[in-house]
């Protein structure tokens, strides 16, 4: 199986959102229909960042003329779009998601594709290429295919899992070097450092691994 990672930004409804709020997400394009020389989206997203943050992102999101319909409820956003060019409507029913999109706090979209046919993902890639402000063709292997996403998997954090992973990002406890440890964290969350640890972990072990997988 021909599997694809790549990079992008682009002027987005969702990442320049991610941008100016410092909020992270996973995404998964629903559905799409072709009207009027626009393109109607439905997504679902999993939202991880500071509460405060989110409901900035929210309202905001509300206020979009090309936001036609929003819902959110714990960690999930479910929106309805308008754009006049989506680089998901380049998607063909010969490929499909290994993994959830990733879209940081930078606005990047961090995307793992595959297919059986090479030339499906290389014509994917060149007309994508065109519709972005950047691009990034981070890997294009031939390998076993181990993985495959499906919209059930996507994780559900407990709200003290999410509450330790979003304290760790916002204290850039993942950047390196590391500008805070997990005692630092421990304290903040006036927890115990096992306590503190062991949140942390379980919300690591539904999430990290998809955003490490691009590093490889």
């Amino acid at each position: 199986m021909w599997v694809a990672k790549i990079r992008l930004r682009h002027d987005c409804i969702i990442g320049n959102r991610c941008r100016k709020f410092n909020v992270m997400m996973q995404s998964l394009d629903l559905n799409e229909e072709k009207k009027n020389a626009k393109v109607l989206t439905s997504s679902i997203h999993q939202l991880i960042g500071d509460e405060k943050n989110i409901k900035k992102f929210i309202n905001d999101l509300k206020k979009d003329k090309r936001t036609k319909y929003v819902e959110f409820n714990g960690q999930t956003l479910f929106l309805v779009e308008t754009a006049k060019k989506k680089p998901v409507s380049e998607f063909s029913k010969k490929m499909f998601f290994v993994k959830p999109m990733l879209l940081d706090n930078e606005g990047y979209e961090n995307w793992e594709i595959a297919s059986h046919k090479r030339e499906e993902l290389t014509r994917f890639m060149n007309n994508v290429e065109t519709l972005v402000d950047e691009f990034e063709l981070l890997s294009l292997r031939n390998i076993p295919l181990q993985n495959i996403y499906f919209p059930k998997v996507m994780p559900k954090l407990t709200a003290l899992q999410k509450k330790a992973l979003e304290l760790a990002i916002n204290e850039s406890y993942y950047e390196t070097p590391k500008r805070t440890n997990l005692r630092a964290l421990a304290k903040l969350s006036k927890v115990s450092l096992a306590t503190y640890q062991k949140h942390l972990q379980k919300a690591e072990s539904k999430i990290i691994p998809d955003v490490v997988s691009f590093l490889k």
